[in-house]
């Protein structure tokens, strides 16, 4: 049950990040964005709510963190390459298998 609230703080933490780029830019203001800054807030506040109940359910700090932050990381980026056009350079991907690849490491070493 611990890493079904770890994959909706995962999730409500990409959406929210993720909006953060309409909160931004030339000609934005609160007055035209304002969904874009409730989707953000709504979506950070849930994310760290279902961060919280997924240590209460046995997944230790370190890993639920790690995992995260990590799965949170690559979601973002994918997103930001596919939906915004943003480029990403060779080096960029390659840090981004790292932080996954270093995920998988703390999740593999995990004594259960």
């Amino acid at each position: 049950m611990g890493y079904l609230f770890l994959a909706l703080a995962i999730a409500s933490e990409v959406v929210a990040t993720t909006f953060l780029k309409f909160t931004s830019g030339e000609g934005v203001t609160f007055a035209n964005r304002w969904w874009a800054y409730i989707i953000v807030v709504v979506g950070y506040l849930l994310s760290f709510v279902m961060l919280s109940f997924t240590l209460t359910r046995g997944v230790p700090l370190g890993i639920a963190y790690a995992v995260w932050g990590g799965v949170g990381i690559l979601l973002v980026t994918l997103i930001s390459w596919i939906v915004f056009r943003e480029f990403l350079t060779v080096v960029q991907l390659i840090g981004i298998v790292l932080v996954v690849g270093g995920v998988l490491l703390l999740e593999l070493g995990v004594k259960r």
